[in-house]
């Protein structure tokens, strides 16, 4: 039968030294339209984040049935802890667990990478981590997956210079620290790493804070239909991203909104919201 359940993604104050922890969890609930007291929690996962930053992101199942869980590099500026290249960290990763009837438990997915290893804990391990997916991001502040075509796409936030726009795939390498967007950023240790650079990427002429979208699949607005739609939290202006067909992609600005874009949703019939941080308001995309 059904379980009345939903995940959580939040955080909570740091154990044991650390900033703060990120907690995955479930909940079973008594009640699905007015849930209460009754409701029972299950904590999944847990993740030491070492600083106040960086410690937040999207959870969200995919095509597969398995949960994917985006989580930052720990924090701090230029990941001084240099977890976003160590798989023995689940900072600076994409996981991927199965939660689908296991309780208060998960189990690995048998392609993940390190699948054979033993089951990693909030802070350093001695193996690599099982429940990685994809690995080298500072802060992928909002992702998505286009059910269409089940690509995961995620936006990661730079550190000075370059926002990047990446198409995550299983076992991929992202570059952070060695890489902020398509350029070096240090060098130290990354020799004979083998990355996957972004899709798109644009400087600090344009934004300071890339806000992740999603591929719009809706019927109001035709002409951008296939197109990822996401944003920048600093300036405001949103863009589309498109395939040019020749293996690269197109990036047209769609507007300046003036809002500080924290996050985009979409409905159940694929029409395109976001949210302005500063107002607290909910806008919705709508043809010109």
């Amino acid at each position: 039968p059904d379980v009345p359940e939903i995940f959580l993604s939040y955080t909570i104050n740091g154990v044991g030294g650390s900033a703060l922890r990120s907690v995955i969890s479930r909940f079973i609930l008594d009640d699905i339209t007015l849930p209460g007291a009754g409701a029972v929690e299950q904590v999944i996962i847990e993740v030491d984040q070492p600083f106040s930053n960086h410690n937040g992101g999207d959870i969200a199942f995919g095509l597969d049935r398995l949960l994917y869980v985006g989580l930052g590099d720990g924090g701090g500026g230029g990941d001084p802890e240099e977890t976003a290249q160590d798989t023995t960290r689940l900072l600076g990763s994409f996981l991927r667990i199965d939660v689908i009837g296991t309780g208060a438990d998960y189990t690995i997915p048998t392609g993940n990478p390190f699948a054979d290893r033993p089951r990693c804990g909030p802070g350093s391990n001695v193996n690599d981590c099982p429940e990685i997916y994809a690995w080298g991001f500072r802060n992928p502040w909002r992702w998505s997956f286009d059910p269409l075509e089940d690509v995961l796409w995620a936006g990661d936030v730079g550190q000075n210079a370059w926002e990047e726009v990446d198409q995550v795939v299983l076992g991929g390498n992202y570059g952070w620290d060695c890489r902020e967007g398509a350029h070096d950023f240090e060098t130290a240790g990354c020799s004979n790493i083998l990355w996957i650079d972004p899709v798109a990427e644009y400087g600090r002429s344009e934004g300071q804070s890339i806000t992740g979208g999603f591929v719009y699949r809706g019927s109001a607005i035709p002409e951008l239909v296939g197109g990822y739609v996401f944003g920048d939290f600093g300036s405001g202006r949103i863009w589309s991203l498109r395939a040019d067909g020749a293996g690269g992609f197109v990036r047209d600005e769609l507007f300046r909104s003036g809002d500080t874009i924290s996050s985009f949703g979409v409905d159940t019939e694929g029409e395109l919201y976001y949210t302005d941080f500063s107002d607290g308001r909910i806008m919705q995309l709508v043809s010109p």
